[in-house]
């Protein structure tokens, strides 16, 4: 699982939103919805991560599945940072279409691995 697409995804997706709270925080936004973005957009990865070392198969469904709760809860603050005109559409898009392509992989996943 070292070179996987999903591990490396949410990484990535980890970093931008490490980004884009340090540029909420400069703007003042409100710091509790920052940080539970900030919270959950890094959570996804390290459940990914946490994955690769699950005592069996049961395990690794389940921090997959805590991956796919925190990354619905991103787009969830994702959405509210937007509606009250802290995230511009331009960088709302980009974060959401992130997060259902992280959903889908995560989602595609589970259900893999739970029809085997």
């Amino acid at each position: 699982m070292s070179d996987s697409i999903l591990r490396t995804k949410s990484k990535d997706f980890a970093k931008a939103i490490i980004v884009l709270c340090r540029e909420l925080k400069e703007k003042r936004v409100e710091a509790d919805l920052v940080n539970q973005l900030l919270r959950s957009g890094t959570s996804i990865g390290a459940n990914v991560y946490e994955a690769q070392y699950a005592q069996g198969t049961k395990d690794f469904i389940s921090k997959l599945e805590i991956a796919l709760k925190e990354c619905n809860e991103s787009a969830y603050w994702l959405e509210l940072l937007y509606e009250t005109g802290s995230v511009s559409k331009d960088s709302f898009d980009l974060y959401q279409n992130k997060c259902v392509e992280l959903r889908r992989m995560l989602v595609s996943s589970v259900t893999t691995l739970k029809n085997k």
